[in-house]
């Protein structure tokens, strides 16, 4: 493959990595042994210990002092290619990764270890028309699979099973505990090695798009490349489904620049929507997370302030001596999925309101949809 690889291209090309854990690893240290030069990677994690032994960028050091893994990788990385150009974001790709960035990326390269996370990278992806790479690993055992805009769409393939399990999230850590209790190994540095490199040699299929469309190269997209290392077989199966009423995979198109900044308050925001569309109801959707003004109590009703997108209400409750201790199933959240002029918290920030960097909104004014590409500011 490497005779029909064009380095300027592959120097040219954007890829976003989610999930720094041992795909990661192999993953973009690949792509930069490649000469892909510009990366922005994603992961909310810490270094650990378990992360070791399956993990080629991370040393003892960086699990001893806790370092971000974000932080590490763009370290080691930079050591390996001083002229590439790395963007980190250490956070939660369901709510804190903008459609902004991911719109001008070439290839998503999806690392991560839960069917919460995929839903997640594939919601974007879809919306933002990017081709993205899924790989997974498990003891002995790994696969690779892609999902492009149009041809193939993670959410259509979920099963019911799939759909019930896909919010529970384990950290690549839950995951090795697990394994430890059960007298197993979840996975080796060579099966990373393996896989990371079916989605990086994927990966650079995609970005050759028309070498790819042309029959110079075959793309997994609609198969499932499976690897059994215990056994030493391989398996090429069917793996493709994209039903037209699926709400996951919408492109969103037009999406036009602006001026708009999540430093801006609701109000702002709002009336300058009226202006640049000339309409009289303009109405903002919250499409990733709501947001939250309060939480009650199920047996009393007694309320407590909360003001935060949904997905840190966790946290809050847990940091509050009065909730503390209150499972969130006996709590009731007050929830804002739309933000319109009877939005009662003008004076918040769209930031406040969760709405991350680099992102796009989705905004409805007198009932017709458009997505605007916010500034950063």
């Amino acid at each position: 493959m490497s005779n029909c690889l064009e380095q300027q291209r592959v120097s040219a090309a954007h890829v976003m990595v989610v999930g720094c854990g041992a795909l990661g690893n192999e993953v973009l240290k690949n792509l930069v042994l490649l000469g892909v030069e510009h990366l922005v990677v994603v992961d909310f994690d810490v270094v650990e210990v378990g992360n070791l032994s399956r993990s080629v960028l991370f040393s003892k050091a960086d699990a001893e002092a806790h370092r971000l893994k974000v932080e590490v990788v763009a370290e080691r990385l930079k050591g390996m290619n001083p002229a590439i150009e790395i963007q980190t974001i250490c956070g939660d790709v369901a709510y804190d990764v903008g459609l902004s960035l991911v719109r001008h990326m070439d290839v998503v390269i999806g690392c991560v270890d839960s069917r919460w996370a995929r839903y997640c990278i594939n919601r974007l992806c879809m919306r933002a028309n990017v081709p993205w790479v899924d790989g997974a690993i498990e003891e002995l055992e790994g696969t690779a699979r892609v999902f492009m805009p149009g041809k193939n769409c993670y959410a259509c393939n979920l099963g019911p099973e799939g759909l019930r399990d896909m919010a529970k999230r384990m950290s690549c850590t839950g995951v090795i505990h697990r394994h430890e209790q059960a007298g197993s190994v979840p996975t080796t540095s060579l099966m990373a090695s393996v896989i990371g490199a079916v989605q990086v040699q994927e990966a650079m299929k995609l970005v050759h798009h028309e070498a790819l469309e042309q029959g110079t190269f075959t793309s997994l997209c609609g198969k499932m490349f499976y690897y059994d290392g215990q056994h030493l077989t391989t398996k090429l199966l069917d793996f493709q489904a994209y039903d037209d009423d699926c709400a996951v995979h919408d492109c969103w198109a037009p999406i036009r620049s602006s001026e708009l900044s999540r430093q801006s308050s609701v109000s702002d925001t709002l009336r300058q929507l009226r202006q640049t569309l000339s309409a009289k109801l303009v109405t903002i959707y919250l499409e990733n997370d709501c947001f939250v003004d309060y939480v009650s109590e199920r047996a009393n009703d007694r309320r407590t302030e909360v003001m935060l997108p949904s997905h840190a209400v966790e946290a809050f409750v847990e940091a509050d001596s009065h909730l503390s201790g209150i499972p969130l199933s006996g709590l009731y959240q007050h929830e804002y999925r739309e933000i319109d002029v009877d939005f009662p918290y003008g004076s918040l920030t769209l930031a406040q309101l969760g709405i991350p960097s680099h992102d796009v909104l989705h905004v409805v004014a007198d009932g017709q949809d458009y997505y605007f590409e916010m500034c950063e500011q």
